[in-house]
């Protein structure tokens, strides 16, 4: 027989789709001792599904329902509306309605009890849904009780409850609503209780939230609350507001707000020893959870009861801290150009690269690699150096990081040990070929290296191609040694070592004889060998390719990867465009956003997310624009060489200074492009790994032991190998990390944070930046305005000619759209990072590290960027 009432004490989490988040934990927190509950019942979601199951036409809406995006306001707010009025009109059944009053019977028809909604998909620890159906203060009577259950059902379709499952992807068919009916408290105080503190999220701090009257006065914003910070049983900072009104329960039912005498809106609402009491309730319910807690409480006649507590779903998470010691963590992916969460085999290969490379092993949380730098900053010595090297990736880190070390008392219980800042074993043969390489100046260095490295891969392509089973998994550890050694060769990194210098020697040089900054940004327009530049033109000859070939340009538009050069051959042109495809496919297909994750589809695993980039080269540019874009910047960086030398030949000294810019041109020009090589040649490598792991997925598909090749990328390497070997697997572990990996795509990584989970802001210095202007890093000189084009994915992007881009961070998958675009804006980066370098190459003005710009800067906005000074103005 199907229970449609449940009383609190029948309730546990395993109920949670009978009472839905709220009702299952009210049940739970009926059980911890010392924690009062006001008494009540759930009306539980099978009444829900008897009431609505079987009605045709809300079955129709529900269906018109479904098909709708977030941007269908109009017709969500039309729909929504005839859902409600259906469910309202429906007649409740004998059977429930006697159940329902059978337990008002027990509690007391006469109370005044609390109406709350609480949907299966509500409270829960991936997605809080609060505040998104509807809840009835101080109703009396049998009769408006069962209305205002009906009114509750009704809420599951708000507005705001639709579009919120739209954008979280709830079925809206297979989310249920039971109902809350809990006897009311008329509390004197009410509030909010956050277990970790909402602004820093430091889960030492209990930050709590207190008015006079109901609660609702502060949910809605009625009156600004007090709030108290406690640490460990002591207080340690209140802020008193001035509190004007409050809402309290009227005799007869319903609500009033009332206007406080004057001696009462500023006092201290709790005392401190209420505070106190109220931290400890606080820490046994979240230790009760087992995680941080949002609590909603009240105060009655001097005793506290919590009427909600759900989980705080928006706090990044916090690495394991084995010996309790105070740490601090950096955000390594704002260092590397990616921010996504990672998947547990890309966090796999990620973590073998750093092993055989011989770095710290960092800790993993909210799938995204933190590193624990808490000795290099209790070391005065590496902490200078330290800070200053974060200033050339990240400034808003920086800024963090100089933000942190002011709290003195914090910095000197941080561990001491050895730092990570060594530059390892090499670094003398490093400097060594550094030195050499500097002195000769002979580009054929590079030549060498990049050609050593092919020759290392086609032997890596032919060795790898019959190796399966256990023998291709070592095979894999085998060849990490080689890549290891191609990535830290001296040669190799000297090269790169010397371009950089002499771009940083350049740039201060000439501003220091002649006033000029940031003249790298035109002389390193079109260097030699650099692989991510010559990506992004070599797809311009792509675009030339397709040009004269309409049919083509139509099937493109509708390209499907798992065909895609199958259906192209059968299209006029389409033999022609495919061997043009497919070459630049060998060449760079080894690319992708976000790729050193090996798990992230590669350009040649899903050749249409290079649509979009090809279509706009034909549509902004005319053909042979690869060796005219190319030849431009060749031509502008040697007159700027030329313009400087005759500038710095009329100074005192001029022709040792002369000689002394033209020595560091000839470096810059010859070494700088080889900088971006080494992640080339790595990606390379990694590509075959997964082309030949996928291979073992298929087979593991055939077994049945996985349902789609993909499910690989949430097993970590050894897991993997010891599926394919044992030919065992529990599916489980791959639905639960697919769940917690939907959670991680969500979140926002800190930049920076202590073992106590709080988060550490960076900020510009105030400067002269005009009025309303955002600020950033100046990385590539000069003015230009157009058109914000806002991208979050690159295979979404639109591009017309003078369009700015505007994203997240770039890595060099990036590079094709920026022979397209006329400027670029980023939310990551430095000096130092791809989207800078990339800009240099091409002359387009760039400012990085401009905060939450995607979201402050819409799509098609007019935006002027200063690349010279560091903002962005919305025109």
């Amino acid at each position: 027989m199907k229970s449609y009432v449940l009383g609190f004490r029948e309730i546990d989490k395993t109920k949670l789709m009978v009472v839905g988040g709220k009702g299952a934990n009210l049940g739970e927190l009926s059980g911890i001792e010392g924690i009062r509950v006001p008494d009540g019942f759930c009306v539980t979601t099978e009444a829900y599904k008897s009431i609505v199951g079987h009605n045709e036409e809300l079955r129709f809406l529900l269906e018109r329902l479904s098909l709708l995006k977030v941007d269908d306001r109009d017709h969500i707010g039309e729909i929504s509306g005839r859902i409600r009025a259906v469910i309202e009109g429906i007649a409740m059944a004998k059977d429930i309605e006697d159940e329902i009053t059978g337990y008002l019977s027990k509690l007391g028809e006469k109370n005044a009890y609390a109406v709350r909604s609480s949907a299966t998909a509500e409270d829960l620890p991936l997605a809080s849904f609060a505040g998104q159906q509807d809840t009835y203060l101080n109703i009396k009577g049998r009769a408006a009780i069962l209305q205002h259950i009906r009114k509750c059902w009704a809420s599951l379709f708000t507005d705001r409850a639709v579009i919120y499952r739209i954008q979280n992807g709830f079925d809206h068919s297979k989310v249920y609503l039971s109902v809350v009916v809990q006897r009311m408290v008329f509390p004197q105080a009410a509030g909010i209780m956050f277990t970790a503190d909402p602004v820093t999220s430091n889960r030492k701090v209990l930050s709590i939230d207190a008015g006079f009257g109901l609660g609702e006065a502060l949910v809605s914003g009625l009156v600004n609350a007090d709030i108290y910070k406690v640490r460990d049983g002591a207080i340690v900072d209140k802020k008193i507001s001035a509190k004007k009104l409050a809402i309290y329960a009227l005799e007869q039912g319903g609500t009033e707000e009332r206007e406080l005498a004057p001696e009462q809106q500023t006092r201290q609402t709790l005392t401190d020893g209420q505070i106190i009491e109220l931290e400890r309730m606080g820490r046994a319910i979240e230790a009760y959870f087992g995680c941080p807690q949002d609590i909603e409480w009240c105060l009655e006649d001097g005793t506290f009861f919590v009427v909600q507590s759900r989980p705080i779903t928006t706090l990044y998470p916090v690495p394991a801290n084995k010996d309790g010691k105070n740490r601090v963590y950096m955000s390594y992916g704002h260092r590397q150009m990616m921010t996504d969460a990672f998947k547990p085999l890309g966090i796999s290969f990620f973590q073998l690269l750093q092993i055989m490379l011989g770095s710290a092993e960092m800790p993993v949380v909210g799938g995204r690699f933190y590193k624990d730098v808490s000795h290099e900053l209790s070391s005065p010595l590496v902490r200078n150096m330290f800070l200053k090297n974060i200033g050339s990736v990240d400034v808003l880190m920086q800024n963090a990081f100089y933000h942190l070390m002011k709290r003195k008392e914090f910095i000197r219980t941080l561990p001491r040990g050895k730092t990570t800042m060594s530059m390892g074993t090499g670094a003398l043969s490093w400097a060594m070929e550094a030195l050499k390489i500097y002195l000769k100046n002979d580009p054929a260095v590079v030549r060498e290296l990049m050609a050593n490295n092919e020759k290392s891969v086609r032997e890596l392509q032919r060795g790898i191609a019959d190796k399966a089973g256990d023998e291709l998994f070592d095979f894999i550890l085998q060849d990490h040694k080689e890549l290891v050694a191609i990535m830290s060769e001296p040669r190799s990194v000297a090269a790169a070592l010397v371009g950089i210098l002499a771009a940083s020697s350049l740039n201060k040089k000439i501003e220091q004889w002649l006033g000029e900054k940031s003249v790298v940004d035109t002389l390193s327009q079109s260097v030699a060998n650099n692989v991510t530049s010559e990506m992004g033109l070599e797809l311009l000859d792509v675009a030339d390719a397709v040009r004269p070939y309409p049919a083509v340009i139509a099937y493109l538009r509708h390209a499907k990867d798992e065909t895609f050069f199958q259906d192209l051959a059968g299209v006029e042109g389409g033999e022609a465009v495919s061997r043009s495809i497919r070459a630049y496919l060998d060449k760079y297909g080894m690319h992708c956003s976000g790729d050193i994750d090996i798990t992230r589809p590669r350009w040649s695993e899903k050749p249409t997310s290079l649509v979009p980039m090809i279509l706009g080269n034909i549509n902004n540019f005319e053909p042979n624009a690869h060796s005219a874009k190319f030849e431009q910047g060749r031509l502008e960086a040697e007159r700027k060489e030329q313009e400087l030398l005759r500038r710095l030949e009329r100074l005192p000294g001029g022709r040792r200074k002369a000689k002394k810019t033209k020595k560091l041109i000839r470096l810059l020009r010859n070494f700088a492009g080889y900088r971006e090589y080494s992640k080339h040649a790595f990606l390379q490598r990694y590509n075959l790994y997964k082309q030949a792991l996928l291979k073992e997925a298929g087979k593991l598909v055939k077994r049945g032991l996985i349902r789609e090749k993909e499910d690989i990328y949430y097993l970590y390497f050894e897991e993997l190998r010891e599926a394919v070997k044992s030919n065992r697997l529990d599916y489980g572990i791959i639905t639960k990390r697919k769940e917690e990996y939907e959670v991680y795509e969500k979140l926002t990584p800190p930049r920076l944070m202590t073992s106590e989970g709080e988060v550490i802001f960076g900020e510009y210095q105030a400067g002269s930046i005009p009025r309303g202007a955002l600020a950033g890093i100046p990385v590539s000189s000069g003015t230009v305005e157009g058109r914000a084009r806002v991208v979050l994915k690159m295979e979404d992007v639109r591009l017309e000619e003078g369009d700015i881009l505007v994203t997240v961070f770039t890595d060099p998958s990036w590079s094709p759209l920026f022979v397209s675009v006329k400027g670029l804006v980023t939310e990551i980066g430095g000096v130092m990072t791809h989207g800078a370098v990339i800009t240099r190459e091409y002359g387009l003005p760039a400012v990085v590290g401009v905060e939450n710009a995607t979201k402050l800067i819409r799509d098609g906005q007019r935006i002027r960027v200063n690349g010279t000074e560091g903002y962005v103005e919305i025109l």
